[in-house]
C-alpha cells in the first residue's frame, strides 16, 4: 500500500511515524506540502519523498487529507483532476463527507477525527466510512490510524461531533484540570515544579488505573472516597457546585460548535 499525504504538518507526521515503526517503508509514502520547511522536517525525519504540488496523476493507493479545514475545499478542487479513484481519508475536523465529495468529484471517502496524544501515539480516533466507501476502505483506514493509538468506528457521521466534543477536545479538558490541581497545590505551599510534578503524576496514574480496571469509573471513585472523609468532602464540594453537569453542558457546547462549523466549512 503507498499513501500520498496531503499537507506535511503535526498530525501527518504523527501518521507518519507511527507507520513506519509499524514496518511500512518510507519509499512507500509521500508528501505533499506547500511549506518547505514542512517538506524539509518530515524528509529529514522519516526519509519520504515530498513535493510542493500534485501535478500529475497520483500513483499512490490512498490519499490522505491532512491540511487545516479552512485550506480544504480549494484544495480538493485543486485535487479533483489528479485522482483516479483512490481511497481518499480525512483528518481534517468539520468537513463533511457529502461537501468533501462534492469538491473532489470523488466518493470513496472516509472521515477521521483523531486527537493530539497521536503525537505520543496514544491517540483514540473516530471513524466514518461515507456511502462511496466499501467495508474494506473503513478497514484500510482503521490500519493506518491504528498507527497512532485506538480507532473507533462509527456508523452515523454525525457521531464525528460528539467524538470532536469528547476526545478532539478532550486533552483541553484535562489540561484545564491538571491546571486547577497545579494552582491549588501551589496555593497549599508547594513550589510550582513540586506542584506540577503532583498533578500531573496523579492524574497520569489515576488514568492508568482506569484504564487497566474493567469496573466502572464509578467504582473506583468510590473505593477513594472514605465516608466523611477528605476525598468525600472535595467531591460534595464539587457537587454543590454542579461541577459533574457544568462539564457535561461543555462538552454538548463543544458538540454544537463541531455542527456549526460542518456548515459554515461545507458552503460553496
Amino acid at each position: 500500500m503507498r499513501i500520498l499525504f496531503i499537507g506535511g504538518g503535526n498530525m501527518a507526521s504523527a501518521l507518519i511515524g507511527g507507520l513506519r515503526q509499524q514496518g511500512f517503508k518510507a519509499a512507500d509514502i509521500r508528501v505533499v506540502d506547500v511549506v518547505a520547511q514542512a517538506r524539509d522536517n518530515v524528509q529529514k525525519q522519516f526519509g519520504v519523498a515530498v513535493a510542493e504540488t500534485v501535478d500529475s496523476a497520483i500513483p499512490e493507493d490512498v490519499v490522505v487529507l491532512a491540511v487545516k479545514p479552512q485550506q480544504m475545499r480549494g484544495m480538493a478542487q485543486a485535487l479533483q483532476p489528479h485522482l483516479r479513484g483512490q481511497l481518499v481519508l480525512s483528518i481534517a475536523a468539520g468537513i463533511r463527507s457529502d461537501d468533501l465529495a462534492r469538491w473532489l468529484g470523488h466518493a470513496r471517502i472516509v472521515r477521521a477525527m483523531p486527537n493530539t496524544p497521536a503525537l505520543l501515539r496514544a491517540g483514540v480516533t473516530g471513524t466514518y466510512a461515507a456511502t462511496g466507501a466499501t467495508a474494506a476502505d473503513g478497514e484500510t483506514a482503521e490500519r493506518i490510524l491504528s498507527a497512532v493509538g485506538t480507532v473507533i468506528p462509527l456508523e452515523r457521521e454525525e457521531q464525528l461531533d460528539g467524538i470532536t466534543a469528547v476526545s478532539g477536545s478532550g486533552p483541553a479538558y484535562v489540561f484545564y484540570f491538571i491546571e486547577a490541581l497545579q494552582q491549588a497545590a501551589m496555593e497549599l505551599g508547594f513550589t510550582p515544579g513540586q506542584a506540577r510534578r503532583l498533578a500531573q503524576e496523579t492524574f497520569t496514574g489515576a488514568a492508568k488505573l482506569a484504564a487497566g480496571s474493567d469496573d466502572p469509573v464509578q467504582t473506583l471513585r468510590e473505593r477513594v472516597t472514605s465516608k466523611a472523609g477528605t476525598t468525600e468532602a472535595a467531591l460534595k464540594s464539587m457537587e454543590a457546585a454542579e461541577v459533574k453537569r457544568r462539564i457535561v453542558e461543555a462538552i454538548h457546547a463543544a458538540a454544537r460548535r463541531s455542527k456549526e462549523l460542518g456548515d459554515e466549512f461545507g458552503k460553496g
